[in-house]
């Protein structure tokens, strides 16, 4: 790649921008969504074209009609086994700017030869050359995943990063429906389709071009890699790089699983669409735009939903309802009686189809809110010197679930399994791995939890979380209300908090099970227990050794009366362990506020859990976070002090 004068990228602002559209307006974040925009658009506009081409309009002995599509999607995930490895590695080495500019003039080299293939009349080398760009294009694509999802962390902040990831999400299955929808027009137009096919094709990719040179300049997080061009050992190497971090690893794991899911119903949406619902061609379209403004709607929900953190409580919701909504799907096209196929006005009269479409586009949307949150845990928890690699091996896996889930769902269909009870095979398995995920890696679990209670329980507002730090080790300090508290503070959070606990909680039947569950760490009195005491303090101290986020309540206990208990001295033990350590660890003072008399409080008159919906629903608590106080700045009674202040705040 040749060197470049590009535009250096801004540094993310703070507090970002009203909403994720704002981001359309910048020019860190435009010119990138519209060179993805056209690229996705280019290559579904190609291979639906091809396709039609091959099955309705070209005879070529050796690629019969029934084979064209396999044969096309095939070729074109091919590149994403062979070369994701490579393409993580050159996204990591090299400034990604240059990378991006340099996959758009291969699509427009690939697009000058496509345009070729269209307009040959001789079908013995029409059909190969195009067979051989649907290959490059899978190529081109496989280029551009990493650079793709390793941009966005440079360009946008933590607050941004779910809502560039929803935009970028929606953006693709938008582009993939328009380039479907488009394709297929333009290829059925009598005696000039091929034409006008070849040329949109070239001036999309030159639009994508020119819109690239307009993307500012994105550091290199590795330029000292040496690249390693063997694709099995890379890949190797990046998954075991993955695995390190356990849990970006399973989320990749997650989204591959999302692939396989969706993959399973985009592929049969024509058969679905004849067979089972009766409906000519126009009826599988109208299917696959449902299932695109689904996927999209959702998408963009991951930000209003999140409040602009990244939120990966939604990814339970997400797949809860993408089990319902398939289960659903098959009760709802099950028993639909025969019929002789029927224009797309005669399926929209019949209200059962307004079912299976509800279905389907409610299926789609918790599809979107169950990706979008993994695909932005993994850019945010990824290393960034390997970030571009780590997305490379996600890439990887997708293209395997995919490839699985086409000879599973063939199986199936094989074994006299109908196509409504494939849909219902998936929905019940998606229940199973979804649940085996969250237990493996039960932040997911519990950050839903989290949403539940700060959401439909009260209704949580959080004042100052810009100041509980991004990265890095520090304490917070907060007042202790409520048996919830822990789960508030969860929620204010977009990093996991690791608490200090009074050890009694933990032997409450659902309390216990949740916080052991989230790894808090138990602490009991001195005199009490010795032993389970220092090692408390000793697991806090590992904590902050590993840069994370450790919580106390530094009054000790529940409040009985609720005001604000003196602070016992462990802070300044946890400190002073911190200290030994070499860590100058900052403590952030954090206030609940109107929580005392609520279900999960203590009142002067009895105990907590005692007569539900005593404040009525979802009443307004809060959450008040203060500027982080350096370690030597710290005694109880100024903490204290702190905390006091931003109760009455």
């Amino acid at each position: 790649m040749r060197a470049e004068t590009v535009v250096p990228l801004p540094p993310p602002t703070v507090h970002g921008h009203p909403n994720q559209f704002a981001l359309l307006r910048q020019r860190r974040f435009a010119p990138f969504f519209w060179t993805q925009f056209s690229g996705a658009a280019n290559d579904n506009l190609f291979k639906f074209a091809f396709t039609v081409m091959v099955t309705y309009q070209l005879s070529v002995s050796w690629l019969p009609p029934a084979l064209a599509g396999l044969v096309i999607g095939a070729l074109f995930i091919l590149p994403f086994l062979l070369f994701s490895a490579t393409s993580g590695q050159l996204t990591d080495k090299y400034e990604k700017t240059r990378v991006i500019r340099f996959v758009k003039n291969l699509e427009i080299v690939i697009m000058a030869v496509a345009a070729a293939g269209f307009l040959s009349s001789d079908v013995n080398l029409q059909v190969p050359l195009l067979l051989a760009c649907t290959f490059l294009m899978g190529l081109h694509s496989t280029l551009f995943g990493p650079v793709k999802f390793a941009y966005l962390p440079q360009a946008l902040n933590e607050r941004e990063l779910t809502g560039g990831n929803g935009m970028v999400e929606m953006g693709t299955f938008v582009a993939i429906l328009l380039g479907n929808i488009v394709g297929g027009l333009m290829v059925a137009v009598p005696g000039v389709g091929p034409l006008y096919v070849a040329l949109s094709c070239v001036l999309l990719a030159v639009a994508g071009r020119v819109v690239a040179q307009f993307i500012p300049s994105a550091p290199a997080t590795d330029p000292g890699l040496k690249i390693n061009w063997n694709p099995v050992t890379e890949t190797w190497h990046n998954l075991r790089l993955a695995y390190g971090n356990i849990v970006v690893f399973r989320s990749m794991l997650g989204i591959s699983w999302m692939w396989f899911f969706g993959a399973v119903f985009l592929s049969q949406f024509p058969s679905f669409a004849k067979e089972v619902m009766h409906g000519n061609e126009q009826v599988a379209s109208l299917l696959l735009v449902v299932f695109s403004i689904g996927i999209a709607t959702g998408s963009l929900l991951c930000e209003v939903l999140s409040r602009r953190h990244v939120e990966i409580g939604l990814v339970p919701l997400g797949a809860i309802g993408m089990s319902v909504f398939a289960i659903d799907l098959y009760f709802s096209s099950r028993g639909l009686p025969p019929a002789p196929v029927m224009s797309l006005a005669s399926f929209l009269a019949q209200p059962a189809h307004w079912r299976v479409m509800a279905d389907l586009a409610l299926l789609s949307l918790f599809a979107g809110l169950y990706s979008v949150p993994m695909y932005a845990l993994i850019q945010l928890r990824s290393q960034p010197t390997h970030r571009a690699r780590i997305i490379a091996s996600n890439n990887i896996l997708n293209a395997l679930f995919m490839i699985v889930s086409a000879i599973l769902a063939g199986a199936l269909l094989k074994a006299d399994f109908s196509i409504p009870q494939v849909f219902l095979f998936v929905g019940l398995a998606n229940a199973v791995v979804a649940f085996y995920i969250f237990m493996l890696v039960p932040e997911y679990l519990l950050r839903f939890i989290a949403l539940i209670a700060s959401r439909c329980i009260y209704r949580f507002r959080v004042q100052g979380d810009d100041n509980i730090p991004a990265q890095g080790a520090a304490v917070l300090a907060c007042n202790h209300v409520s048996f919830i508290d822990p789960l508030l503070l969860m929620a204010a959070s977009p990093r996991p908090i690791y608490f200090l606990m009074d050890h009694r909680i933990f032997k409450m039947p659902v309390l216990g099970w949740l916080f052991r569950l989230a790894r808090a760490i138990p602490i009991a009195p001195r005199a009490e227990d010795p032993v389970a005491y220092e090692g408390a303090f000793e697991a806090a101290a590992r904590v902050l050794r590993n840069g994370d986020l450790l919580a106390i309540f530094p009054e000790g206990g529940i409040t009985r009366d609720g005001e604000l208990q003196p602070f016992k001295g462990g802070i300044m033990k946890i400190l002073e362990n911190a200290k030994r350590d070499g860590l100058n660890v900052p403590v952030v003072p954090m206030a609940l506020t109107n929580l005392w008399g609520s279900f999960f409080s203590r009142i002067e008159q009895g105990g907590a859990m005692v007569r539900p919906f005593r404040r009525g629903l979802l009443s307004r608590v809060g959450l008040n976070a203060g500027p982080a106080m350096a370690a030597a700045q710290v005694q109880p009674d100024s903490l204290r002090a702190r905390v006091m202040a931003l109760q009455k705040a």
